[in-house]
């Protein structure tokens, strides 16, 4: 399950880059900007502000949802749709970035909402 705490290869992603303030995109519309970046290796991570899309919540994105950061656009495209990323774990706190189990749980759901791939 660490492939989805780190940006794919072809995200567009560089090292060290800040992407937040970008807006963030799921697959069917804008869900936030980022508002928050954890960017220490296998625990890459986006804590997006919803503002009123989710009652002013903030959703934790792991880098390996992300398929594309547009630098230009300042966008990021993330794999889930928006009534996915709704259902995810509820991130309360930053104390929960550091908690295993909250981690654990978000993980293994962006893992379960991967698409197969097309034979």
């Amino acid at each position: 399950m660490s492939g989805v705490w780190m940006y794919a290869q072809d995200s567009g992603y560089a090292s060290g880059q800040s992407l937040v303030g970008f807006t963030v995109e799921a697959a069917d519309g804008v869900i936030g900007h980022a508002d928050r970046q954890q960017d220490q290796p296998g625990m890459q991570h986006l804590v997006v502000d919803t503002g009123v899309w989710v009652f002013g919540r903030s959703v934790l994105i792991p880098a390996g949802a992300i398929t594309r950061i547009d630098t230009e656009e300042q966008t990021v495209k993330v794999s889930a749709t928006q009534d996915e990323i709704k259902a995810a774990p509820r991130f309360t706190t930053d104390s929960e970035t550091a908690d295993h189990d909250y981690l654990s749980a978000v993980g293994g759901y962006y893992v379960s909402l991967r698409r197969p791939l097309a034979p």
